[in-house]
């Protein structure tokens, strides 16, 4: 059984899992996972399977997504931890809550709703995939590689975090970008409707995000009965990247 990666932040016997969005990785939090172990949590910043330092695989699916996470906690003894997912780590986080209900203290699902999504990473995924690591020698000149596909600057600088040395002069990529190009037109989640998860969920969302809109709140209520829907003002979909401050506050009350 391969077990997901993870970086630990904090000494607390109480246990949170942050899990990243589609293509990113558990570091992307970690300056959130330092607040946040401030109140007594420790953070697990765990990496999906195909990104950052876990292992690849050919599979790929929520369910697949979500059993690694169950393995990861019986593989490390945690009999109950809270769950906080952004984006397609709030889908795993909610298909989570659904199958393994009795291992949850609380869930925090960040700018995501159970619902179809068209598929939007494609220039994203193509200028990943196009990379040539032989002739790029340098995260500057795959940085100018990149502008060709994407122009929003932001997302480029997330993205080069994957970036590492496999060697001296040699850069790599930690995403499995050929797996991840074939998931780009399942990262919709559709909810099991018979099964109401009735603990309590924090649900956070940004006030312009393209993700979600304020017609989709009775769908995930309907999901999630005891839950608390809170509007992130000056943010989009990177709730926790565009106001820190009103997204730590709002998750560091929840989670006590």
């Amino acid at each position: 059984m391969k077990i997901l990666h993870s970086n630990l932040i904090g000494n607390s016997e109480r246990d949170l899992f942050i899990i990243h969005g589609f293509l990113g990785m558990g570091d992307n939090w970690r300056t959130h996972a330092k607040k946040i172990s401030e109140s007594n949590h420790k953070v697990h910043l765990i990496d999906l399977r195909n990104h950052g330092k876990s292992f690849w695989s050919n599979q790929l699916s929520f369910d697949e997504m979500a059993k690694d996470i169950l393995n990861y906690a019986e593989f490390h003894n945690i009999k109950k931890f809270s769950l906080l997912g952004h984006s397609m780590g709030g889908n795993v986080s909610m298909l989570f809550a659904q199958k393994y209900s009795e291992l949850i203290e609380k869930l925090i699902v960040v700018d995501i709703i159970p619902k179809h999504y068209k598929p939007q990473h494609k220039k994203i995924l193509d200028s990943l995939k196009t990379i040539d690591f032989d002739n790029l020698k340098s995260r500057k000149e795959v940085q100018t590689h990149m502008l060709n596909y994407v122009q929003d600057e932001r997302i480029i600088q997330f993205l080069l975090k994957n970036l590492y040395w496999v060697e001296n002069n040699k850069l790599g990529l930690r995403l499995n970008i050929d797996i991840l190009s074939k998931f780009q037109d399942k990262l919709s989640l559709k909810l099991d409707s018979n099964i109401n998860y009735n603990k309590p969920v924090l649900f956070l969302y940004g006030e312009s995000s393209q993700y979600v809109d304020k017609s989709d709140l009775p769908l995930i209520k309907s999901y999630f009965p005891n839950i608390q829907i809170v509007r992130v003002p000056s943010s989009g979909h990177w709730v926790h990247a565009d106001n820190p401050k009103f997204f730590l506050d709002k998750t560091i009350n929840f989670l006590n």
